[in-house]
């Protein structure tokens, strides 16, 4: 487990459907999910891609964009005008149907959720909180859908006649970003949206803004070097803190962990060049001083505003993160 004093809990990730459909109906009554559940061919979006629609027209996810995108939205907001039923399937052929390039077919569903579904949703919004999850999904009685959390072993028992498995929520990498200041809160706003639990850590809790992002878990830390401990391995590591000294500390528990993914330390060239020859001096390998990524950001992005070398460092670390997949996928 991670150490410091927790000041927000939530760990979210790129879409949370079971959350949003629950905000959307706490603020406005109702909510519509639209699912892919099954395409042939090229398709824009994957099986399992959703969005979560309300009725003032506002949604959060995507199964595609276009005018695929564009006709659910239309349909969802009939759904929703029309009130809680049954589930809605349509088939639809990309190109002759939406004259779209793609030319494959999908298949989306449209299920209408009010008040009476905020008990039944509860359990799963609170499970897509902790990452990817498996759910056993059937067809009611009503037409309705039907869903029950399935845990261990329910993972992999026979299902009954009628009933598929869905995965909700997603992987995301473990990122700890220290320090709170400009740039730090930049990049949290960047990354909110991308495949990231951040722990943000900084020794000043006044650092901090009132609110974050989901994805982030603000941390007030005595000693922010001793937050890599709990840190799992593979963890992406972004360094930016108000203090030089206090960087280096970081950096070189980091390297000595050897075990991170990514060591990142915002900074010039020349800033690198000081840090490199105090970790000689400290006894740290070349080899492992090689690994520290500094500057950071993607080659060839140019400004030093906070936005721009927050929207270059979250390119590298999505960069990172698709190495790191792949290199999994091909060992397995």
């Amino acid at each position: 487990m991670f150490s410091g004093e927790a000041l927000v809990v939530p760990v979210g990730r790129a879409m949370q459907a079971f959350r949003r459909l629950i905000e959307s109906i706490e603020a406005e009554g109702a909510a519509a999910l639209v699912s892919l559940v099954k395409t042939e061919g090229s398709s824009p979006r994957e099986a399992g891609a959703r969005m979560v629609v309300r009725p003032s027209g506002s949604f959060h996810g995507s199964i595609g964009g276009g005018e695929l995108e564009w006709r659910a939205l239309i349909e969802a907001r009939t759904a929703l005008r029309l009130g809680r039923g049954p589930a809605l399937r349509r088939v639809v052929a990309l190109g002759p149907e939406m004259a779209q390039c793609c030319g494959g077919r999908v298949e989306w569903r449209i299920e209408i959720f009010d008040a009476r579904d905020l008990e039944a949703l509860a359990p799963f919004a609170v499970a897509e909180r902790g990452g990817a999850f498996a759910v056993v999904t059937q067809n009611a009685a009503d037409g309705r859908i039907e869903r029950s959390l399935a845990h261990g072993e329910a993972n992999r028992e026979p299902l009954a006649e009628g009933a598929w498995r869905e995965s909700f929520g997603a992987d995301a990498s473990a990122l700890c970003l220290f320090g709170a200041g400009h740039v730090g809160r930049a990049l949290v706003l960047a990354l909110a949206a991308l495949p990231f639990s951040v722990r943000w850590i900084d020794s000043r809790a006044e650092a901090f803004p009132e609110r974050a992002p989901p994805n982030a878990t603000l941390v007030r830390a005595d000693e922010p070097p001793r937050e890599l401990a709990g840190a799992p391995d593979g963890a992406l590591i972004v360094v930016m803190t108000h203090s030089h000294p206090l960087d280096l500390a970081i950096v070189a528990e980091a390297l000595r962990q050897d075990r991170f993914a990514y060591v990142g330390l915002i900074g010039s060239t020349t800033k690198r060049a000081r840090f490199v020859s105090q970790l000689r001096a400290a006894g740290h390998a070349e080899e492992t001083i090689a690994k520290l990524v500094c500057p950071i950001g993607v080659p060839g992005i140019v400004g030093k505003e906070p936005a721009v070398i927050a929207a270059s460092v979250a390119a590298q670390l999505l960069l990172v993160r698709g190495a790191h997949e792949q290199r999994f996928a091909e060992a397995r």
